[in-house]
């Protein structure tokens, strides 16, 4: 007998014989009145056999016996308080703690939970196994499970899929990641999600749906479930509207698989995790439960929407708040997960934030926590004492700015109007609240120029430098892909800045190649195709999807960063600097320069930036007998102490 125990919930499995067992459904439901459970016998069905429930204490419970793996459930609530509802009773909900759930292409589907107990070989003898790098060794990828292997440019026979990601022989996926050097993956939320809303202009809907003719969302960011994986990226995936996905539980097989290889590559594994809201669309179980307890309320009533999303949780809420812990956990034991990226942090009550910490340490004391440090307030400082790292937003806007169009950074040969000289400083040195920076722990600084929000970094460098207009129609992609000689020399420039710093880095996929997203000409009526896209997050076509013949198209650039992934990941100094390690080089001839030389008792290493456009940098490094690791171009060599940096010009040099 096997006995999986996640708070409200017990499941528990007994052979009866091959293929059968006497299984517990249980639901903690306080509120509710009477609770049945339906036990469904083909996937397209909309009602099935019906099962009173029995209550105990706050649960509902009810064993059966003859329950196949891989039978398909749900429940009907009615509650005591009928204004409680969300729903009618006569809906059909899921499991909150479904393990794997089968889903509808719709906006408003009756999804099914799975009842799924499959053991998987981790090849490791039955012990945890996680990827332990010190964070500050990390160099995370931002990605996208689908748009890595998706574009027919990767050659990958199973695209966009977890099998798929994988898969030899093709140039996206783990492929990547090995060849470049990566050591952790940070992948968009893999948790069960919505993936589609209320179709475009719908009148006949409670909401008209007027701002997304795509009527799809794509990156994941509205969870359905807090245990399942998205059924969407399994093998036997169909994406035609009102098909069925996940029906056989395999994407939980399937992303082990994932984890494993990674894991056998070296290569850690982060969940873009989102605890701070569910989907809009369809019907959450935890929506239909008790929307006063679990989901924080305007002063209507209403959900409320800090995140702009809607449904924001009640975080605090103690069913809620074990529930996140919970899954953080069970995500960790039962996937073996490295670390979580929170999406909105600050939405997560304080409570909540440090006892997931607590909890999460004692099954892997070296977990990796990191957060967007917002979500109706901004707060790295609060985070960094809780002993959780954070997005360095500020390391962004300093270096590149926060929006382009006049409002650029270091990168563009300016000081940006809220970070000079010393905020810049700073930064290199990992943002130390010793130096007027945000963070107790350099480790706690998670570096980056781009990620999914937002314009990506070549695009931004596109507009800021005035070399293309964002409202511009692009007619050949291609062509359009092709960086200019300026592109690529900023594209460097940022490449040392972001990878000499000291803390976690991450980079954002198809950085590496100045990756540009141009809305892509489908079916749907975008009156932007064509443009560049700075939120392409309803976008499941070749507007995300990564073309990897653009890979090949600015392979400078690619060898670039892959020669520096390998520079840092071989220097010491770059990685566990502190700020006494760090002496300032003052530059002549240039307004916009910096250099710092970075030292220990046995060796140093040198790093000298110009963004200026037009003048030449001249750095005086009070010493002779230095080598060059990498320079932006050919030509920038040391002649006694002294390095002559031209315009746009980046160099790292040791002895």
């Amino acid at each position: 007998m096997k006995v999986y125990f996640l708070f409200f919930l017990t499941t528990i499995f007994s052979m009866s014989n091959q293929n059968f067992y006497n299984h517990e459904f249980s639901l903690y439901a306080p509120k509710a009145k009477n609770v049945t459970l339906v036990i469904f016998k083909n996937i397209e069905d909309s009602s099935g056999v019906e099962y009173s429930m029995k209550k105990n204490g706050n649960d509902f419970v009810i064993n059966l016996p003859n329950i196949k793996n891989g039978t398909l459930y749900g429940f009907k609530v009615q509650n005591l308080d009928t204004l409680t509802q969300e729903f009618s009773s006569s809906i059909i909900i899921t499991d909150p703690y479904s393990k794997a759930l089968a889903t509808q292409n719709h906006y408003s589907p009756v999804n099914k939970s799975i009842v799924y107990d499959e053991e998987f070989d981790w090849d490791n003898n039955g012990e945890y196994t996680w990827v332990n790098h010190n964070p500050r060794d990390l160099i995370i990828y931002e990605a996208h499970i689908k748009d890595m292997t998706m574009h027919s440019s990767s050659l990958c026979n199973k695209p966009g899929t977890y099998l798929g990601f994988i898969e030899e022989n093709q140039l996206g996926g783990i492929q990547h990641l090995k060849t470049m050097g990566y050591n952790a993956v940070e992948f968009l939320p893999i948790f069960e999600f919505g993936n589609f809303e209320i179709p475009y202009l719908d009148t006949t809907q409670a909401v008209t749906n007027n701002w997304n003719p795509y009527a799809y969302n794509h990156w994941g960011y509205m969870p359905s479930s807090f245990f399942a994986p998205e059924g969407n990226y399994a093998s036997n995936s169909d994406d035609r509207k009102n098909s069925w996905n996940g029906t056989d539980g395999r994407q939980v097989k399937e992303f082990k698989e994932v984890i494993k290889s990674l894991h056998k590559a070296g290569i850690a594994v982060i969940l873009d995790v989102v605890y701070n809201h569910v989907s809009q669309y369809d019907f959450h179980p935890l929506k239909h439960m008790d929307k006063e307890q679990y989901f924080r309320q305007d002063q209507n009533g209403g959900y409320s929407s800090v995140s702009g999303c809607g449904n924001d949780l009640k975080t605090e809420n103690d069913y809620i708040q074990k529930m996140i812990i919970n899954s953080v956990k069970y995500w960790m034991t039962e996937y073996h997960i490295d670390g979580f990226r929170f999406d909105l942090g600050h939405l997560i009550d304080w409570d909540t934030v440090s006892k997931i910490k607590f909890e999460a340490e004692k099954i892997n004391p070296n977990v990796f926590i990191t957060c967007e440090p917002w979500g109706g307030g901004y707060d790295p400082d609060r985070f960094s004492d809780q002993g959780w790292s954070s997005w360095n937003d500020q390391f962004r806007n300093a270096f590149k700015g926060w929006h382009p169009n006049g409002n650029g950074g270091f990168i563009f040969g300016k000081w940006h109007q809220d970070y000079g000289f010393n905020n810049i400083k700073r930064m290199f040195m990992g943002s130390p609240r010793s130096h007027g920076g945000q963070y107790n722990d350099v480790a706690h600084s998670v570096n980056y120029l781009e990620s999914h929000d937002d314009y990506t970094l070549g695009d931004f460098i596109k507009i800021e430098t005035g070399l293309f207009n964002s409202e511009s129609v692009i007619d050949n992609v291609d062509e359009h892909a092709i960086l200019s000689q300026k592109e690529i020399d900023i594209h460097k420039i940022s490449a040392i800045a972001l990878l000499a710093s000291q803390g976690p880095i991450m980079i954002a996929q198809g950085q590496e190649w100045g990756r540009s997203k141009v809305i892509a000409n489908t079916k749907y009526p975008d009156k932007n195709i064509g443009k560049l896209d700075h939120n392409s997050y309803e976008k499941d076509n070749e507007t995300n999807w990564l073309n990897w013949n653009h890979k090949n198209t600015n392979s400078e650039l690619v060898e670039f960063y892959k020669s520096l992934i390998s520079i840092r990941k071989n220097n010491d100094l770059l990685r566990f600097s502190e700020p006494q390690n760090f002496h300032f080089i003052n530059s002549g001839g240039s307004d916009v320069a910096i250099g710092f030389i970075l030292s220990n008792n046995n060796e140093s290493i040198s790093v000298c930036l110009n963004t200026d456009n037009n003048d030449t940098a001249q750095f005086d490094l009070e010493t002779s007998g230095w080598s060059k690791l990498i320079s932006t171009r050919p030509g920038i060599d040391v002649k006694n102490s002294v390095i002559n940096i031209p315009p746009l010009s980046g160099v790292i040099l040791k002895k």
